[in-house]
């Protein structure tokens, strides 16, 4: 009796339990976003250590391999509960490797002296924390015989990306760039042609808060590098000012997408049927949100260095103007946002956001200005235009923002 008691209760540990509409967001899917705030402080960080051409092409190659292991996880949540049986082993465990190569950022292109070879081991826990996925998603699939051939298909481009991170590793800079770069073709676009057709989503209310919560993780990081940039430094008027920039800048991001674009998304999810939602899906929110959430930690770059040249009289004026990739960093990642929420809405409304299209022009249009004014200015124009872009959209849907938000009103019209 006690033998198949301790049987019935393995039993019910490693079942999985299926999700279904109503499903939301588990507390184990916020516990493992939690080790992402840290992979995204840590990308931040490698861009800001070397703020060149070179530093954003593998600050953007690395985040484009953590946003991938993301969206994977994101999917499987929404396959079957996260914080049940297998799958919330698989979360745990995916927790603890997700550390280790949040850890090995700052060295996953120039090992640091001792220790373990820091590019093979971020590698290494990449391969890992995808083929742990990957099997979890086959037992998630139960007798699914449609998705679990797309799983297994999948796994190709899995394996050929991993072993190019593999390789790349070994060969170092500068081949090592190009051959990740190379990696994530092959996952990206590899994903993209096995179909999408084989995924299941369940879950429209899931999968819409899933990636709110990753673009929030993204602004928190970015209100954090705010403050790291003047942490060190005494606090004086100009930090006061520049911080009401830099949060204001953060706030009209936060609104842009969580006023309306959010709602309009999980509708048009919800909506669409069980083929066009996976596609949708794959198509709206695992590549368009990339630009979105990528483009975020861009600008908490450039904040941080337009505060730090604020807040720290002994090194910066505060007529010295912000310049090169920190600059680039701030605009074209606010440009990008911007023109990243008119592709969602695009996708999922079937409309362009004409205004947003026009306020990325604007954007990027005072850059070379931006370029010849303090950084405290560089700031307060992005804060402006964007503040300006919530503002226009306030006045713009009227009576419809209300429809959108608490109706069934697809996207407002331009």
């Amino acid at each position: 009796m006690v033998e198949a008691t301790a049987q019935s209760g393995w039993s019910r540990f490693a079942r999985v339990r299926g999700t279904g509409p109503g499903h939301g967001v588990t507390t184990l899917e916020l516990f493992f976003d939690l080790v992402f705030v840290f992979g995204f402080v840590q990308v931040t960080q490698l861009l800001s250590d070397e703020p060149t051409a070179t530093g954003a092409l593998r600050g953007l190659v690395v985040f484009a391999l953590l946003w991938w292991v993301w969206c994977s996880y994101a999917w499987l949540g929404n396959q079957a509960q996260a914080d049940e049986g297998t799958v919330r082993l698989t979360m745990l465990l995916a927790t603890g490797v997700m550390f280790v190569m949040a850890l090995t950022i700052p060295e996953s292109f120039v090992d640091l002296p001792g220790g373990l070879f820091g590019p093979l081991v971020f590698a290494g826990c990449f391969a890992a924390v995808r083929l742990l996925h990957l099997a979890s998603y086959l037992v998630a699939a139960g007798d699914d015989a449609v998705l679990r051939r797309q799983i297994l298909t999948t796994a190709v481009p899995v394996v050929l990306a991993s072993g190019l991170l593999a390789l790349g590793a070994v060969l170092g800079p500068p081949a090592q760039t190009w051959v990740w770069a190379l990696a994530l073709v092959v996952d990206y676009v590899g994903i993209w042609v096995t179909n999408t057709a084989g995924w299941r989503l369940h879950s429209a209310r899931h999968f819409a808060e899933r990636f709110g919560l990753v673009v929030i993780v993204a602004l928190g990081e970015s209100i954090v590098s705010v403050g790291v940039g003047v942490a060190e430094h005494a606090v004086s008027w100009p930090v006061i000012v520049g911080s009401a920039f830099g949060i204001t800048t953060v706030v009209a991001m936060w609104w842009l997408y969580f006023d309306v674009a959010t709602h309009v998304g999980e509708h048009a999810l919800a909506q669409a049927d069980d083929a066009g939602r996976s596609r949708l899906a794959a198509d709206a929110y695992t590549y368009l949100h990339f630009p979105i959430v990528g483009s975020v930690l861009f600008v908490a770059l450039g904040l941080k260095k337009a505060m730090s040249y604020v807040s720290d009289p002994e090194h910066h004026t505060l007529s010295e103007p912000l310049s090169g990739m920190p600059l680039l960093s701030l605009y074209v990642g606010a440009a990008v946002y911007v023109v990243g929420h008119a592709a969602f809405l695009r996708r999922t409304g079937g409309r362009w956001a004409v205004r947003h299209l026009v306020a990325a022009g604007v954007v990027l249009a005072l850059l070379p200005l931006a370029a010849r004014l303090p950084a405290l200015a560089a700031m307060a124009l992005v804060a402006a235009v964007l503040a300006g872009l919530v503002v226009l959209d306030l006045s713009s849907l009227g009576q419809r923002r209300d429809q959108i938000r608490h109706g069934h009103t697809p996207a407002p019209a331009e």
